[in-house]
């Protein structure tokens, strides 16, 4: 069998298991934020918070909630980090310096995971148990939960209430997140993943020598690492690593996780709506996207020309041999077009087109079909951008779902889309135009620029994964892509939650021959349309003096 044509068999066994998934999943996690029932466990975790899940929350209330628990979320998380010379189970590992500390309290809090360390030489089991995996559990339901309060905006009216950040978040960790991670977990170790808390011991290796290895409870934060697209490896090797991902079924069956949640939220949209159209239109956007950036991948790394490349069967290098070229690339175009950041390759060895692409689906925003919760959020706010469009198109005053989209909405999802960018391009000008920066380089001219273009697109749009060319670990990329991950992350939060307010309060518009039918093919072009011009008039000059001038070069 031919390279090519395994890559495409992956490719359609995937698909097919999301759509077997779909429903069901979808349907689920409809019900699980639509229930009034509280479990006894989740009835203890509120008595411990001391919080009210019975309580309506309006959107201040709501923001504030989300912003108080990641707050005291990265101050434990840094504490943590630091204390690590005196807890048990740390592998004599020492403190964490304070700038990596922070940059790590800040990446995992908001859902980024980018590590500027290595997994096995720096964090001890408890950091990584009860610091990191946790974080891995809680940070995807934020998210999950702030989805939730804007899908409320547009089914409630009349109403400032969204519903209550604690029981959403508590749900969807306890009913949505926990059994899928667990039965997960299973599997994953079934394939040949470790679960253990083993210290360090020695490894011989045929040359002669030996090599130090540490196990750990790496099958469960590796399945929470993808289901949450958090992204954040046990090693430094990340899903490349044999221990997090040991075979071709193990790798496909990472890429699933990572996808699953983000489509199925699809349907719980289209489910709380009242309109499964609704969500089948969001749906076929982000399916639409995923499959054109996929193609594409893989036509640039299999078609790439070169006497090594045509008997390796396409751009090996930085490549795992267990899985070849289509299913890097299959997991590469996952892990960027949603928030992950897991890599199964080195994404610094991929074609200059390939990387562009990989910075690409970062810059559309992450949302197809994007993180858990921040994708689905994503998308639409870029649907309501594509109403205001079309409205312009035919002078009539733009609605969706019911919702007159004024001037106030639209300032809200004009705010939500130039955030993420102006992040990334400023702090890249910064290090670019600085003196030290620089020189954590380690390619000059097109590629040295793309490593740290794609450092901060990966820090301000959550994503975490990393060319791996640069040397993060300075006091300056420390400090500046802590920074960047958490404007990044809830920044765009403040106006999704003011915006769900603002359409929470609205009465419903009764549907007239001249509204836009938003659950057509037609619309979901112009959305597609929008999304792609939107991105492409943003970072269109600074992808032309990185990835597509190395690519035209090549």
């Amino acid at each position: 069998m031919s390279p090519v044509t395994a890559g495409v068999l992956q490719l359609l066994a995937l698909i097919a298991a999301l759509a077997l998934a779909y429903r069901p999943l979808g349907d689920h996690m409809a019900r699980v934020y639509s229930s009034e029932k509280h479990y006894r466990p989740e009835k203890w975790i509120y008595k411990a918070i001391g919080a009210d899940p019975t309580a309506e929350m309006r959107w201040p209330a709501y923001l504030r909630s989300v912003l108080a628990f990641s707050a005291v979320s990265v101050l434990f998380l840094y504490a943590l980090q630091r204390a690590q010379g005196l807890l048990p189970g740390s592998l004599g590992f020492a403190a964490i310096d304070p700038d990596q500390a922070f940059n790590t309290a800040a990446s995992f809090v908001a859902n980024t995971n980018w590590q500027s360390y290595a997994g096995e030489q720096a964090m001890g089991h408890v950091v990584q148990t009860g610091g990191l995996a946790v974080q891995n559990f809680v940070s995807a339901a934020v998210g999950m939960a702030v989805a939730v309060a804007l899908v409320r905006g547009f089914a409630r009216s009349r109403t400032g209430e969204l519903g209550n950040f604690w029981a959403d978040l508590v749900r969807g960790t306890v009913r949505i997140l926990l059994p899928i991670a667990v039965i997960g977990a299973l599997i994953l170790v079934a394939c040949g993943a470790i679960q253990n808390f083993a210290g360090i011991h020695e490894v011989g290796q045929f040359t002669g020598g030996t090599q130090q290895w540490n196990g750990g409870a790496v099958a469960s934060q590796e399945v929470i690492k993808e289901l949450g697209t958090n992204g954040g490896g046990y090693f430094n090797a990340n899903s490349a690593h044999p221990f997090e991902n040991p075979t071709p079924f193990s790798n496909l069956f990472e890429i699933f996780l990572i996808l699953v949640i983000p489509f199925a939220l699809t349907r719980t949209f289209g489910r709380m709506v009242g309109s499964l159209r609704q969500g089948y239109a969001i749906l076929a956007t982000m399916a639409t996207i995923w499959l054109g950036f996929t193609a594409l991948m893989m036509w640039t790394e299999f078609a790439h020309h070169g006497p090594a490349f045509e008997v390796a069967g396409g751009a090996m290098e930085g490549k795992e041999t267990r899985f070849g070229v289509g299913a890097s690339a299959i997991f590469s175009v996952a892990t960027t077009l949603t928030s992950t950041g897991a890599v199964n390759s080195f994404h610094s060895s991929f074609t200059g087109l390939g990387g562009g692409i990989q910075l690409l689906g970062m810059q559309l925003g992450e949302i197809a079909p994007g993180g858990v919760g921040s994708g689905l959020y994503g998308m639409l706010i870029m649907a309501i951008i594509a109403v205001f469009i079309a409205g312009l198109m035919v002078g009539r005053t733009p609605e969706y779902l019911g919702k007159k989209i004024g001037t106030r909405e639209i300032k809200f999802a004009a705010c939500y889309i130039l955030i993420t960018p102006a992040l990334v391009l400023c702090f890249t000008a910064a290090a670019m135009a600085l003196p030290t920066p620089p020189h954590s380089m380690l390619n000059s001219g097109a590629h040295g620029f793309s490593e740290v273009l794609y450092a901060y697109t990966s820090g301000a749009n959550n994503n975490g994964s990393a060319f791996a060319g640069l040397n993060a670990d300075t006091q300056w990329y420390n400090s500046t892509i802590g920074i960047a991950m958490l404007l990044g992350r809830f920044l765009p939060m403040v106006f999704v939650l003011a915006l769900a307010g603002s359409l929470a309060e609205q009465k419903p518009v009764p549907e007239t021959a001249g509204t836009l039918r938003t659950d057509k093919p037609l619309y979901t072009g112009l959305l597609v349309g929008t999304i792609l011009i939107v991105t492409g008039l943003t970072y269109f000059p600074a992808l032309a003096l990185g990835p597509l001038a190395e690519g035209l070069a090549s």
